[in-house]
């Protein structure tokens, strides 16, 4: 089954990486990843509430990420396996513009 995560960052700007030959990563490590990113790049939650949602988190860490990250290869591949991990989706599509995903 393929298995990818695509971001969107603007209109012509879009960021893929293919999970074919990655290594899985574990539901709790890919949490722990998406964490230590949240507060490294001090993100901010999305809703008034306080409370982030793990795709608010993705979200959150992809667009603070922006180009300069996304286009690091190793990053992106960091990003794109703990993104799999915790969505559990074989395709996922993050569009930063419309702050959504799909799946």
């Amino acid at each position: 089954m393929h298995r990818e995560v695509t971001v969107t960052l603007a209109l012509n700007e879009e960021y893929r990486f293919d999970l074919e030959h990655s290594e899985p990563m574990g539901n709790e490590e890919a949490r722990r990843w998406l964490d230590d990113e949240f507060v490294r790049m001090e993100c901010e939650p999305l809703r008034a509430s306080g409370k982030v949602l793990l795709a608010d988190k993705v979200l959150v860490v992809a667009r603070e990420a922006g180009a300069a990250l996304l286009s690091d290869p190793a990053w992106l591949a960091q990003f794109g396996r703990a993104t799999h991990a915790v969505l559990g989706k074989p395709i996922i599509r993050i569009d930063l513009p419309s702050m959504t995903i799909s799946y």
